[in-house]
């Protein structure tokens, strides 16, 4: 995962924080942005590369799909990603993680008050 705490350009000077993970062909992207009058919110961003064309001159572009959440929406929103893994973990079981994704997060679920 890649950390950015830094000035933008004027095109994204609305985004605060940034955090990106890799995920095999996928690319996550977690951002704090600000809006015009000041107020704070998430902007969650799947990034996954689409490959099209033939095998001898293949042709890329991005698929993105968006979400953005708001501050009064961050315990329902919390709270039901976690009920969703929950369920998914005592149905499924845990899930082996992805090569490029050994290091252990930094924070855990259960590590975020509210």
């Amino acid at each position: 995962m890649k950390d950015n705490f830094k000035d933008y350009g004027s095109k994204e000077r609305d985004i605060l924080f940034s955090k990106s993970i890799k995920a095999g062909k996928r690319l996550y992207y977690v951002d704090v942005k600000q809006s015009s009058k000041g107020d704070m919110y998430l902007s969650l961003t799947e990034s996954k590369r689409i490959v099209s064309g033939d095998a001898e001159m293949p042709q890329f572009s991005y698929e993105k799909h968006k979400l953005f959440v708001y501050p009064e929406d961050f315990e329902k929103f919390t709270g039901a990603l976690a009920d969703a893994m929950r369920f998914i973990y005592e149905h499924q079981g845990p899930v082996e993680q992805r090569p490029e994704d050994t290091r252990s997060s930094e924070i855990e679920l259960e590590d975020i008050e509210f």
